[in-house]
């Protein structure tokens, strides 16, 4: 039997719980750029992965047959050289789904009911009520393009806010909580039934600039644009133009297209934007879920079946 090899430090139980499912195979764990050659090379599975492990696992001697990564984006992983090397690709999509989802509220409500200025006023010890009327998220249509696991949990806590939900996702296929579905090809039509706009979709050839000037104008002027996905599905000068003209009222921004977002861009200084330095998936739970998402594939793995969770297609890249 072959190697496992861990890159993220697990706890007692869970080497425990890894050795248990699959006996036969020997568990390492190390930090990336610690790692000797022939440790990476020797590794029949990996769980997460590194820039600084890439060309010992990617070797022609390498016994590479299972990448687990640490993540549910894929798009900086070598995603050619492994479809080519024929390498079993799961994430951790669905590891977000409760976090991200507080987060777009977090957001929303930061915004309606004037938290995101009222803490910045309390510093400097200022009573000032909002200068227009406040607003509620009941009764406002939501819409979520990508609608995964993220989606599905967002639009179940839109629906408990009294929220008219709808989506758009590639395939049009109806999901839980959501009102009605539209295909990519129907983006335009969706933007504009929306006051608010929530974008959770991953990092494609096909999402590149997915939000680019035409869909910004077509949304409705006072909407509100939500980020959470990946950065490069906005465009972002067309979304800077849109909410310098005010035709978005409100932008949550957690995902751009260059991270660190530079201290000189437009953005900082927009006062109806909200930006947080890409977090929203963050939770002291993380761990726990994404290993669980690993035991599962690992015990249908070690029993050669087909992995049961969040195996990637090479060709849609998700």
């Amino acid at each position: 039997m072959g190697n496992i090899l861990s890159l993220h430090q697990l706890t007692e139980e869970q080497k425990k719980q890894v050795r248990a499912t699959a006996p036969g195979y020997e568990l390492i764990i190390g930090k990336a750029q610690e790692l000797e050659s022939k440790q990476i090379r020797e590794a029949e599975v990996i769980l997460g992965w590194s820039k600084h492990i890439a060309e010992e696992a990617l070797h022609p001697d390498s016994k590479l047959k299972w990448i687990q990564t640490w993540s549910a984006g894929i798009d900086k992983l070598p995603l050619t050289e492994l479809e080519k090397r024929n390498i079993l690709l799961t994430n951790t999509s669905g590891v977000h789904a409760i976090p991200i989802t507080e987060q777009i509220f977090g957001m929303l409500l930061s915004h309606t009911r004037y938290l995101q200025q009222a803490a910045l006023l309390q510093r400097q010890k200022t009573w000032q009520p909002p200068k227009g009327q406040l607003t509620e998220l009941r009764g406002k249509t939501l819409l979520i393009t990508g609608v995964g696991e993220i989606g599905r949990e967002t639009a179940r806590i839109a629906e408990a806010f009294g929220m008219r939900v709808i989506g758009v996702r590639r395939s049009g296929k109806e999901a839980p909580h959501v009102e009605h579905m539209y295909t990519n090809e129907q983006l335009h039509e969706a933007l504009g039934a929306a006051d608010i706009v929530v974008n959770i979709l991953p990092f494609t050839k096909e999402t590149h600039h997915f939000f680019d000037e035409k869909a910004f104008a077509a949304m409705r002027k006072g909407a509100f644009f939500i980020n959470v996905g990946r950065g490069g599905t906005v465009h972002t000068d067309a979304l800077v133009r849109s909410l310098e003209q005010k035709h978005i009222a409100f932008a949550g921004l957690d995902v751009f297209e260059e991270e660190p977002l530079p201290a000189s861009h437009p953005l900082w200084s927009l006062d109806h934007v909200l930006i947080t330095p890409h977090i929203a998936g963050d939770t002291d739970r993380y761990a726990e879920r994404a290993v669980d998402i690993f035991l599962t594939n690992l015990n249908a793995y070690a029993a050669d079946q087909e992995l049961p969770l969040n195996l990637v297609n090479y060709k849609t890249q998700y």
